[in-house]
């Protein structure tokens, strides 16, 4: 990155960091913030980021570009929202009503959303104006580096593995075994322990 462009990030950085303690984020040394992520913690919810994390809200400084800015939002008291060491993320959208956890050395290509809520009730006479904690919750573990591609869905209750990668536009509903490829819609398994451990 040349000289010019590190100038022009420092003011970004600066309130971006300064946003994250005003909301109560715990993160590590090395964090590297390109644009200020938007970051909502809830009262009594827990939001920490590891050691040499990127978050990228900038499209000037990843390749695919960013529909928005990265997304860090508890939405419930009690949710934890975990990002482990040297994990990558570039307009990507992390939402935990329960347990959110990216586990070390994870990549999450552009504009890659992670929820482990329904937001809504499914049940129609609900819908609209039910509270959040009425909707269907469940844990979504990422495990150590595994790579998500761009545009792609992990929904509430999924366990992607060590190692796995998920294919671009992806919508991810089940389990994905540790070195496993998996894409589509929704997403299946294409091939087992095609990945060797790192």
């Amino acid at each position: 990155m040349n000289v010019v462009n590190q100038l022009l990030l420092l003011p970004t950085r600066l309130f971006g960091e300064r946003a994250l303690k005003r909301a109560g984020v715990r993160y590590g040394r090395g964090l590297r913030l390109y644009g200020i992520p938007v970051v909502a913690v809830a009262q009594g919810s827990s939001l920490t980021i590891g050691n040499n994390v990127v978050l990228c809200s900038l499209s000037e400084f990843t390749a695919l570009g960013v529909n928005h800015a990265v997304v860090l939002r508890t939405l419930l008291p009690g949710a934890k929202l975990f990002i482990g060491n040297d994990v990558g993320i570039s307009g990507g959208t992390l939402c935990a009503a329960v347990h959110v956890e990216i586990g070390d050395g994870t990549m999450l290509g552009a504009n890659v959303t992670i929820a482990d809520t329904d937001f809504h009730p499914v049940a129609s006479p609900k819908r609209r104006y039910a509270p959040l904690s009425e909707a269907e919750h469940a844990p979504v573990i990422i495990g150590k580096n595994v790579f998500i591609g761009t545009g792609s869905i992990v929904l509430k209750g999924v366990t992607i593995g060590d190692n796995a990668v998920i294919g671009a536009g992806s919508v991810v509903t089940k389990d994905v075994p540790a070195g496993a490829i998996a894409a589509g819609n929704p997403a299946r398994i294409l091939r087992e322990h095609a990945i060797p451990r790192a």
